[in-house]
C-alpha cells in the first residue's frame, strides 16, 4: 500500500516515486536527466543502495534499500542521534529533501520559473518479498513502454535497464539485481517475457 508517511528505515527496501506538480515536466531536455542523476548520486547514494530506476518526463521511480545504520550514522549531523533508527529515517528524508530542492532550484533558474516542482510527498511502498522486488524492477524498465515512449525497454535510455549491458561505473547494484533474477540469462528472459499490461501495476 502506497503512503507518503512510511519511514525509510535502515536496511529496508522501498519503491519510491513522485510526480511533477500539475502539468509541469521534471525533465525538458536530455541534460536534465543527467543533472538529476548527478544530484541523486550526490545526496542519495551515500544513504541508499539503488537497484533500478525510471525517469519519465513528468515523474520518476526508484527501487532502493536504505543503507545500514552504521553506514549512515557517521554522516548524520549532531542534532541526530546516530544510534536511533527513527533519527536515521529523518536524516534519509532530509537527504531526499536536499536532493529535490537542489534540482528544483537549478531547474527553476534555468527555465525562469518559480514555485514547487515536485508533488509535496515522496511516495514510498515497502518491498517485502522477492516477487515484489523483481516485479518492481521489471515495471521500472517497462514504464516507458507503458507510456508509449518506445516499444522495447532497450530503446529508452533513461531507465536503469542499459546499466545491465555495459561495465561502466553506475549507481545500480548490478550484482545484487542479477543475483535476485537468478543470473544474467534469467534477467534477459524475464524482460523478454514480461507483459506489463497483465503483470504491471499502476501507482498513479
Amino acid at each position: 500500500m502506497q503512503t507518503p508517511f512510511v519511514p525509510l528505515l535502515p536496511g529496508k527496501v522501498y519503491h519510491l516515486f513522485n510526480h511533477a506538480v500539475g502539468t509541469e515536466n521534471l525533465f525538458r531536455e536530455t541534460n536534465n536527466f543527467d543533472f538529476f542523476l548527478g544530484k541523486y548520486e550526490k545526496y542519495i547514494y551515500p544513504v541508499c543502495r539503488t537497484f533500478s530506476y525510471a525517469l519519465m518526463p513528468n515523474h520518476f521511480h526508484f527501487l532502493i534499500q536504505v543503507r545500514q545504520l552504521p553506514d549512515i550514522s557517521s554522516l548524520m549531523p549532531l542534532r541526530f542521534d546516530p544510534s536511533s533508527e527513527t533519527d536515521c529515517a529523518k536524516f534519509v528524508m532530509q537527504q531526499f529533501s536536499n536532493f529535490f530542492n537542489a534540482y528544483a532550484k537549478a531547474y527553476n533558474k534555468t527555465y525562469k520559473r518559480r514555485g514547487a516542482l515536485f508533488n509535496d510527498y515522496l511516495r514510498r511502498v515497502p518491498v517485502e518479498n522477492h516477487t515484489q522486488f523483481v516485479n518492481t524492477i521489471l515495471y521500472h524498465h517497462f514504464n516507458p513502454v507503458k507510456h508509449d515512449f518506445c516499444s522495447n525497454p532497450e530503446d529508452y535510455i533513461f531507465t536503469s535497464y542499459q546499466a545491465f549491458f555495459h561495465n561502466l561505473p553506475t549507481i545500480i547494484e548490478r550484482p545484487t539485481v542479477i543475483s535476485r533474477f537468478r543470473g544474467a540469462a534469467s534477467f534477459h528472459m524475464k524482460h523478454q517475457s514480461y507483459n506489463w499490461r497483465v503483470e504491471g501495476y499502476n501507482n498513479f
